[in-house]
């Protein structure tokens, strides 16, 4: 068999080192400054920093109780938030976490295993973690906000329809009342108690009659 030729080997190498290079360049850089806070009995909230260069599109943690009994794969896409909030977490349990990027070209590596443990019912919050903001929790609080303030304007705008209608009903039910009060003193019967009316010169004629009497007789 024909040993291999140098050249041709040295080729190989060489494209094989471009390829390398090619899938390293289209990687987006890991996540970097990985952190955990508010921690709670059931939830915590992971934050990261992302190095400046490929455009980031999402994000994906993986997420394993460090016992091994679950695992949990979260990955996100068309967005640009740089935490997100850990639900459904067992109590008083030890957690590692691990962030990636991705890019328009692919999945970064995965950033360094962070290790945290969630609290006991009775436990509170550290002091350290109540100070600093959590975009999602944020973003739900303000949202709950704007819907409890929607339902207010809703009863409010409905209440004052009901009053401008009970008030047109009763401005309505007087005038009706009115009006048929007219009515009734309208087709009132003369009263038997007025004065017949008599008829004038009856009482002149009389007296004339009376009056040329008593000429007569003198």
């Amino acid at each position: 068999m024909a040993p291999f030729p140098a050249c041709l080997h040295s080729a190989v190498l060489v494209l094989f080192s471009c390829d390398l290079c090619l899938v390293r360049a289209t990687r987006p850089p890991a996540p970097v400054n990985v952190t955990v806070t508010h921690l709670k009995a059931n939830s915590a909230t992971v934050s990261w920093d992302v190095p400046e260069g490929d455009v980031i599109i999402g994000y994906a943690i993986s997420q394993q109780r460090q016992d091994g009994q679950m695992q949990r794969f979260i990955r996100e896409v068309n967005t640009t938030n740089r935490a997100c909030v850990l639900w459904d977490l067992a109590e008083d349990a030890d957690y590692i976490i691990q962030v990636q990027s991705i890019s328009l070209h692919g999945e970064s590596h995965a950033s360094k295993r962070v290790h945290f443990r969630t609290l006991k019912e009775t436990d509170r919050l550290p002091s350290n973690s109540s100070n600093q903001g959590d975009i999602t929790v944020e973003g739900l609080d303000k949202q709950r906000q704007l819907q409890t303030g929607e339902i207010v304007i809703i009863v409010t705008v409905l209440l004052m329809w009901a009053a401008v209608i009970a008030l047109f009903c009763r401005q309505y039910d007087i005038i009706k009342d009115n009006d048929s009060n007219n009515n009734k003193e309208k087709t009132k019967p003369p009263s038997e108690h007025s004065t017949p009316e008599r008829p004038t010169g009856g009482l002149l004629r009389s007296k004339k009659k009376s009056l040329s009497v008593n000429i007569i007789e003198v």
